[in-house]
């Protein structure tokens, strides 16, 4: 049974720093493709960084040059850091995984986490 935790969410004033983190379960993780989404009140769901299981990463435009996405193999765990934040960065952020995704495409992941809360105050 594959399950994903997210954790690291917070506030944080605008310029400021978080990391999350998604611990990841029940599945191999090194083959599998990890994501980071995203959802704001009253917006829809929004593809934020990926990475494959070949390492390779893909970020959207919005937070390309300030965000990056790493997978650790060894801890089995999924990382965001978030650098220069602003307010418009303030969501949840979801954790997602599965086996054939590609890109930062919500519909391609099967497996979800349940989020965790960024507030960015400016």
């Amino acid at each position: 049974q594959v399950q994903l935790v997210e954790s690291g969410g917070g506030s944080v004033q605008a310029g400021g720093s978080l990391r999350l983190s998604c611990a990841a379960s029940g599945y191999t993780y090194s083959t599998y493709s990890m994501a980071w989404f995203r959802q704001a009140p009253g917006k829809e769901r929004e593809g934020v960084a990926a990475a494959d299981s070949d390492g390779n990463t893909r970020y959207s435009d919005s937070v390309k040059g300030r965000f990056t996405v790493s997978k650790d193999n060894a801890k089995n765990t999924l990382y965001l850091q978030m650098n220069s934040l602003k307010p418009e960065d303030t969501a949840v952020y979801y954790c997602a995984a599965d086996a054939k995704a590609t890109g930062l495409y919500g519909g391609e992941y099967n497996y979800w986490g349940q989020g965790t809360q960024v507030t960015v105050s400016s």
